[in-house]
């Protein structure tokens, strides 16, 4: 799957928790979420904290640009990972498991890391 091909289909199932993403999917969309960020935090910081009259690189908390988009990126980011524990033929709820310090987010990585489940899931 391609970096563009796997960004669309993100956004397409905006709020789609059923179903599969293989691991190109998750991870493309990883990538695009990050370097949306970083820009969105650089542009807080650099472009519209002077604007306001505030100094450079002070924009910590509240951010505008990137408050906006975490929460926009919440859902979607949600639903590919649901959907990526489902192509590892796990449950979603699996995720509660990143409330369990640096363990869960180990073991959500090594699921997130491992290759499609071959076959018919559950899920």
């Amino acid at each position: 799957m391609t970096f563009e091909r796997a960004i669309r289909t993100c956004f397409k199932k905006y709020v789609q928790f059923t179903g599969r993403a293989p691991r190109s999917e998750y991870w493309w969309w990883v990538l695009f979420v990050l370097i949306v960020m970083i820009t969105a935090h650089l542009i807080d910081n650099y472009v519209i904290a002077p604007t306001l009259g505030l100094p450079a690189g002070s924009v910590q908390d509240g951010a505008p640009l990137s408050s906006i988009l975490t929460i926009a990126f919440f859902l979607p980011s949600l639903a590919v990972a649901v959907r990526r524990l489902h192509d590892s033929n796990k449950s979603g709820f699996w995720l509660l498991i990143a409330f369990i310090p640096i363990l869960g987010e180990l073991l959500l990585l090594y699921w997130f890391v491992q290759p499609s489940y071959q076959g018919k899931t559950k899920y």
